[in-house]
């Protein structure tokens, strides 16, 4: 069992594992832009407010941050 006031490598791996995937879901979402801005101005706002909170729960970030503080998966 490690120290807790010791760092551990899960924490910058963590970190640049989430900058990762968040460059990765902001590409798609780049991609998916021109279907995107051909919907009526005020619907646009809604689809990217999801697309910008659906990483969350479709990329396993709870379970990364989850293994960052912990070492498991669940």
């Amino acid at each position: 069992m490690s120290n807790p006031s010791q760092p551990t490598w899960r924490k910058p791996a963590g970190a640049f594992a989430i900058m990762a995937l968040i460059m990765l879901w902001a590409g798609l979402v780049l991609l998916a832009s021109p279907w995107i801005e051909r919907l009526p101005a005020l619907a646009q706002a809604p689809v990217y407010i999801v697309l910008g909170l659906a990483w969350i729960w479709l990329l396993p970030l709870r379970r990364l941050l989850a293994w960052m503080e912990t070492g498991r998966w669940r």
